[in-house]
């Protein structure tokens, strides 16, 4: 390993020290200035961890890895609890797929629901997918998750109102995707992107909440109010601990209740017989747990960031048109055995609706079936970082295992 592999960003407030893998990937100032006023936090373990993708988001930069000893910031795990990434490799290869990508891409549209709630979906004039169907899978998925789900409601009745079961083996909107992608040697690839959904995003709006009234209550003085951290020992601190898991584990079950009908779609389009799992990987990107680093055992918080032990699989996706990885953890302890989520935004959504058209999509995505309109232009490659340039500056943190380029992507 080099000697040097990050660089360190100072600070006259900083408690500690940040650590960025970033050379050659441009950081805005913002989020510069944003992980600083993080590290100004007395409970912030050892040092800050910065993966190359990073950018300013809510509470934390995204693309931080945040160790704590005695409290948790529930605004920097962020409302997306446990969105991650699941892939699976196939035994199809590349000549196996139909001539007309549209028909699978159709199919997979309609097992997996995406996009906005069907009445909205419905008042737009767009197709809902297979929200107003029942769900194969998710019965036997949700019931791993009712009776901890309801212990949850017990003390925070609102939490029951909140999308749960509906929303099991659902997509989501925004950067949230299904793609089916070739490896390098032409192997097919399924994968996906999403998390809890509207149950995960009621958890972690209310924890938010709760933990700036408790800095209110306490007079805390801090560099941000989204900031805002619930203490160890105190009784928000276990409930937010516990739901926050809960949520994690929801996420999880939701990318496997999505994948198995993703096959199924699969196998309604392709009527060749076919192996699939043989190499799957099911990694949260935005989640909390307890795990040691440098003599201690500390909470992890990881926001846009993906845990890469010595060995572990892990999913690096680029942006539409631009190539994914599937790569394997160096254990580099400096990262806290972390490296990026993915390529990192580089503007605004609304700045890229602002800059790019409808036609400037079509040529990033040329030779990808997926969707080519404005509601997408928002998604469209130029508003990320150069994939190549955030792998290069964290050759560090994993190896390469797999390329993958997609030829069929469903957006929410």
């Amino acid at each position: 390993m080099e000697q040097n592999d990050y660089d360190v960003l100072g600070g006259t407030d900083q408690l500690r020290p940040i650590k960025m893998w970033t050379r050659g990937v441009p950081v805005e100032p913002e989020a510069k200035e944003q992980l600083s006023k993080l590290a100004q936090l007395p409970f912030v373990f050892h040092h800050v961890a910065v993966m190359p993708d990073v950018h300013v988001g809510k509470g934390s930069t995204i693309g931080s890895v945040i160790p704590t000893l005695g409290a948790v910031i529930p605004a920097a795990v962020g409302v997306d609890i446990g969105c991650g990434m699941m892939a699976a490799k196939t035994t199809l290869r590349a000549d196996d797929l139909p001539d007309n990508l549209g028909k699978l891409r159709s199919a997979i549209e309609q097992a997996v629901p995406h996009g906005m709630s069907p009445k909205t979906r419905k008042a737009r004039g767009r197709d809902t997918g297979s929200w107003d169907k029942p769900l194969p899978a998710a019965d036997a998925g949700w019931a791993r998750l009712k009776d901890e789900f309801d212990e949850i409601c017990r003390k925070y009745p609102k939490l029951r109102h909140a999308n749960h079961y509906k929303h099991l083996g659902t997509l989501g909107s925004g950067n949230h995707f299904v793609e089916v992608c070739l490896d390098e040697e032409n192997f097919v690839w399924l994968m996906l992107h999403s998390g809890s959904r509207g149950v995960g995003n009621a958890i972690g709006t209310h924890f938010i909440e709760l933990a700036r009234q408790d800095m209110r209550r306490h007079m805390v003085n801090l560099p941000d109010q989204d900031l805002a951290y619930l203490e160890e020992g105190t009784q928000h601190y276990d409930d937010y601990v516990e739901a926050v898991g809960w949520a994690q584990k929801f996420a999880r079950i939701n990318r496997e209740v999505m994948m198995q009908n993703l096959i199924g779609a699969v196998r309604s389009v392709i009527r060749k017989p076919f192996e699939t799992h043989v190499e799957a990987v099911n990694c949260h990107h935005n989640y909390v747990q307890r795990e040691r680093h440098f003599g201690k055992d500390v909470l992890i918080t990881r926001k846009g960031a993906v845990s890469a032990r010595e060995g572990e699989l892990g999913i690096i996706p680029g942006s539409m048109g631009a190539r994914s990885f599937i790569v394997r953890g160096k254990g580099n302890p400096e990262s806290f055995n972390s490296c990026s989520h993915g390529a990192g935004r580089v503007m605004s959504r609304t700045e890229a609706k602002r800059r790019f058209t409808v036609a400037d999509q079509e040529r990033a995505t040329r030779g990808v079936e997926c969707r080519k309109d404005e509601g997408v232009i928002d998604e469209i490659p130029m508003a990320y970082k150069d994939i190549d340039a955030v792998m290069h500056a964290q050759r560090e943190l994993v190896d390469v295992v797999h390329t993958l380029k997609q030829v069929v992507c469903v957006k929410g």
